[in-house]
């Protein structure tokens, strides 16, 4: 079992909270946020406190905090008290740098979309525009302001209704949905670090919305205590609906694979275990367990 360090925020700096915290929860998606003021001003900033909450209403929550250093309020927080609009445009890699660029603290009254070399789209129910470059944009209608706090670094959460909802071609699969590894979307880390949802970095896992998996409790006891198999391969496994029968079993002791393990005067349980682990990575998780099963049974 892991050691921990155990932390009473009450006890550090709200700096050292705000990193814990920052470096601990993510990837977080960006909410690349354009409001007006009173005056007609745009701004464009990006906020990592930020998700979607409900597709019905569709709500949309981001927090522009209060400055950790001197506990001011940036312009969106006092934009969206005088213009209660707002669009959340989506970050991808290709504007990434650009999206940083606008986190820097302009005077008020600057308009980031022109220092970020970014295309402002005008919006058709909403007064802030959006941003062209998005993959993704949504106008959203600020439907509560909730303060969570007065000091350095407290949160101020914006409750948005999306009201109109932007998806860019380029980014549309077959279907007219957006694609996921074609979004090749970002994601923000602790510190000055990203993630980037594209290439080896993206996998699927079978999600069991409509089936009820055995769970790992009912993995035979060789199984869950595999010096071979991790948490993963045993979660991949516990999401079976049944186990193999014997039939199956039988069958499986064709395979080439099984077969030559089978016959090989160096098998072992941990030798059928790295076998049904490379069988899991191809997501061939019912011959994985008939592997398991046949070494259960065998040592």
């Amino acid at each position: 079992m892991s050691t921990f360090k155990s932390i009473d925020p009450s006890s550090i700096s709200q700096g050292e909270v705000h990193g814990h915290l920052l470096s601990a929860v993510a990837p977080r998606p960006i909410a690349f946020a354009s409001t007006i003021d009173a005056d007609g001003n745009v701004n464009l900033s990006p906020f990592s406190f930020f998700n979607v909450f409900s597709s019905n209403p569709p709500i949309m929550i981001f927090s522009p905090a209060r400055r950790g250093r001197d506990n001011t309020t940036k312009d969106t927080f006092e934009n969206v008290k005088q213009i209660p609009e707002v669009t959340i445009n989506i970050v991808n890699h290709p504007i990434v740098e650009q999206m940083s660029l606008t986190s820097t603290e302009y005077e008020t009254g600057v308009n980031e979309f022109v220092k970020a070399g970014l295309t402002q789209v005008a919006s058709q129910k909403v007064k802030p525009p959006y941003v062209g470059e998005s993959p993704a944009a949504f106008e959203c209608v600020v439907e509560q302001i909730i303060e969570l706090g007065g000091g350095a670094g407290s949160g101020n959460l914006i409750i948005c209704k999306v009201v109109m909802i932007h998806l860019n071609e380029k980014y549309l699969n077959e279907k007219g949905h957006l694609d996921t590894p074609q979004m090749d979307l970002v994601g923000r880390m602790g510190g000055i670090w990203y993630s980037r949802a594209n290439g080896k970095a993206l996998f699927e896992i079978p999600k069991p919305l409509r089936t009820k998996g055995i769970g790992v409790d009912q993995l035979p006891e060789s199984v869950r205590n595999s010096e071979i198999l991790t948490g993963n391969n045993l979660g991949r496994l516990g999401n079976l609906e049944t186990l193999p029968n014997d039939e199956d079993i039988e069958k499986l002791k064709s395979n080439t694979e099984v077969a030559e393990l089978l016959e090989s005067e160096q098998k072992s349980l941990n030798s059928f275990h790295q076998l049904a682990k490379k069988m899991l990575e191809h997501n061939e998780t019912d011959k994985a367990m008939g592997v398991l099963l046949i070494a259960d049974r065998l040592f």
